[in-house]
């Protein structure tokens, strides 16, 4: 596995991100679903999308790349019965989105992925609701998790899941679009709405009717159909977060190109976040720029965090460059993410001198000084990059271990930050 070796630094200048990742997804499987072809420009092409890619080639899509686009020809609806097990590697979205398609096939599907897939990605709430619509679905291991046996079609029409973790509801919702005639489905403890939005902003783009009731009860026509579609797809606003901090922890003045806040991403609530907290972000909405200014100075504040749950390192982070006080709650879900978030930032910012207590949903930090030392990502893209905003205005150099993970979304995070200032070496 690979690492990284930084020592403080200050960034500056202007910088582009990644396409968005949940972006991305979703066209990749919608083309793949629609009629006729599909053309993605400007596709976050990483680890996941490449997953999303060979799940929907199984299912009978054709899928091709020339330059920095995706040509696809989707099936017409009509899944294929896959000729291999469906790996999702380490997306929680290839693997429970998949799984709900899966279940529209009478063809039995096989879906696993890593080892956090397997072991830390709950599905359970999927299985429980594409039962209820008359799949089958189960857990290999019968814990819930990867590896899943899926087979359909769906004959039912009411289903009521637990929807703290917004994938399976998205997943559920998709199926239920498009199997045949009208399904309901009752989410209870709906979490993480923004992201469930997307998904509904997805069907509004592609002309597929629904209702839904404050997030817990939704209507599904079925039956939609899908037209292949030209779709460019926009920055990463998740990603943007680790330079809009790096600027932050830094004291230093940076500007990004080519943001849109008001795209329907979770992690777009971010940038106000930062704002109360007393960053100076300017945004810039006709030439889509978003800049950091000097002079800065952040203060700690009480968060719900569960509007946008990814960003829960990278705030851990901030809140050590804080003065006063962060407390960030209603966060439990990030436990089960790519890896238990609250505690992997806890213990690691810990390694570093931060001083932070672990809530069951969430964390108390306080102000710190931050020394570097030797940390681990834990296999998650998200803690690898948030421990390199961290070292950047730490003391001392900073070993991060295991970042080649950073690849799921930002591919080239090392030598854009090299571009700004930033000194990364990375040790293969």
């Amino acid at each position: 596995m690979g690492s990284l070796l930084i020592s403080p630094s200050t960034v500056n200048g202007r910088l582009s991100v990644p396409s968005s990742k949940s972006h991305t997804l979703r066209a990749i499987l919608f083309g793949s679903l629609a009629k006729g072809t599909t053309i993605i420009k400007q596709p976050l092409l990483s680890d996941d999308s490449h997953a999303m890619i060979d799940a929907c080639r199984l299912l009978g899509a054709t899928i091709d790349r020339a330059d920095d686009q995706l040509t696809i020809q989707g099936v017409n609806g009509q899944i294929q019965a896959p000729s291999d097990v469906i790996n999702a590697r380490n997306s929680g979205i290839v693997f429970r989105f998949v799984s709900a398609i899966a279940a529209l096939s009478s063809h039995y599907s096989v879906i696993t992925g890593d080892h956090s897939i397997r072991h830390q990605r709950p599905i359970q709430p999927l299985l429980e609701g594409l039962s209820q619509l008359g799949a089958f679905a189960v857990s290999t291991k019968s814990d819930g998790y990867a590896p899943v046996i899926i087979r359909g079609p769906l004959t039912r029409h009411t289903a009521i899941i637990d929807g703290e973790d917004s994938q399976p509801v998205s997943a559920v919702l998709i199926a239920m679009a498009l199997k045949h005639e009208e399904s309901h489905l009752t989410v209870r403890n709906p979490g993480e709405k923004p992201w469930v939005q997307m998904t509904l902003n997805w069907f509004e783009r592609l002309g597929i009717p629904y209702c839904h009731e404050n997030y817990e009860r939704y209507t599904m026509h079925g039956n939609a159909r899908i037209d292949g579609f030209t779709y460019t797809v926009p920055s990463d606003l998740s990603s943007a977060a680790f330079p809009i901090a790096a600027a932050l922890v830094t004291q230093s003045e940076l500007t990004l190109e080519n943001i849109d806040l008001n795209d329907h991403q979770g992690d777009k609530d971010f940038v106000p976040l930062l704002q109360k907290m007393g960053a100076h972000i300017e945004f810039e909405e006709a030439s889509r720029k978003v800049s950091i200014k000097k002079g800065s100075k952040l203060k700690g504040i009480e968060v719900d965090l569960n509007h946008c749950i990814d960003t829960l390192p990278i705030l851990s982070v901030l809140a050590c460059f804080a003065e006063g006080e962060t407390r960030i709650s209603n966060a439990k879900v990030a436990r089960t993410k790519e890896c238990d978030r609250i505690h992997a930032i806890a213990t690691e910012l810990q390694r570093m001198g931060g001083q932070i207590v672990e809530l069951p949903d969430g964390l108390i930090i306080q102000p710190t000084s931050l020394k570097g030392a030797e940390v681990h990502s834990y296999h998650d893209h998200r803690m690898a990059m948030s421990l390199a905003v961290a070292a950047l205005g730490a003391t001392g150099k900073t070993k991060i271990h295991q970042t080649d993970c950073i690849a799921k979304t930002y591919p080239e995070f090392a030598s854009a930050f090299k571009t700004i200032g930033a000194k990364i070496e990375v040790d293969h």
